[in-house]
């Protein structure tokens, strides 16, 4: 299912959505990360995308720094 994001236009996963609503911008992500732009962007946005265990984990760490108490399963099915 594809929604659009709280400030219009563009479809968002929970991630992009989470992203959103704390004004953080993928950018943070990809540099926190050091994952690409692309793959990020896929996370952000694609429902249907299903990233690899050690992105998932890559990304909770820095998901972590501002919400310690995050979980992998709020962002992605597992």
């Amino acid at each position: 299912m594809i929604q659009e994001n709280i400030f219009g236009g563009k479809p968002r996963t929970r991630i992009g959505k989470w992203l959103d609503v704390r004004g953080i911008s993928q950018e943070w992500l990809v540099s926190k990360t050091k994952i690409s732009r692309t793959t990020i962007s896929k996370i952000s946005s694609d429902n249907d995308y299903s990233p690899t265990l050690p992105t998932i984990k890559k990304i909770m760490r820095a998901i972590r720094e501002v919400d310690p108490a995050a979980r992998a399963d709020d962002f992605f099915d597992m």
